[in-house]
């Protein structure tokens, strides 16, 4: 569990607690003959102007370290991904998603966002299902598709394409 996520739920406790102390002590005070109904109202709203804060603030911290963690359980994944190719050199997309445990959409999607974050070079033909990592200076030159020897044009900041086969190369 992260930190935020921990905080928030120590957060909610203490309001709870809190909210539960003021409570007891508002029903066996208001037992009381002294006591008076404003007294009470006083009491209750000043319990909730301590609490709401507390609780208020303990969920917005849980609810942003579930984000904060969701966000880097995708940023692991695309660093597994980003090892395994260039580790690699060449992968087969099926076999990269069942080894990540992921669906192969996934990876087409880790692809571009590592491509546009610009820390992926390489090439892939979703068609054959084949990855590569090449080097990026190797790909500014190419003029003709490694896959099958057809011109390439440029569909993207980064990005050609071989209109033929439909291999991107991503030249970051």
């Amino acid at each position: 569990m992260n930190q935020g996520r921990l905080v928030g739920i120590i957060l909610m406790i203490i309001g709870m607690g809190i909210a539960a102390m003021a409570g007891l002590f508002l029903a066996v005070r208001s037992g009381q003959p002294e006591a008076t109904m404003g007294g009470t109202v006083l009491g209750a709203g000043l319990a909730f102007i301590v609490v709401a804060p507390l609780i208020g603030f303990g969920f917005f911290l849980y609810i942003k370290g579930g984000q904060d963690a969701q966000q880097e359980s995708v940023m692991q994944k695309q660093r597994q991904l980003l090892d395994i190719v260039k580790s690699r050199g060449e992968v087969g997309v099926n076999d990269l998603a069942l080894e990540m445990g992921v669906k192969v959409d996934m990876v087409r999607d880790m692809v571009h966002q590592l491509v546009g974050l610009q820390v992926f070079s390489g090439y892939v033909n979703w068609k054959d299902g084949r990855l590569f990592s090449a080097d990026a200076k190797q790909l500014r030159d190419l003029q003709k598709c490694k896959n099958c020897g057809g011109d390439i044009q440029l569909v993207g900041k980064g990005t050609v394409q071989c209109p033929y086969c439909g291999t991107e190369y991503f030249l970051n």
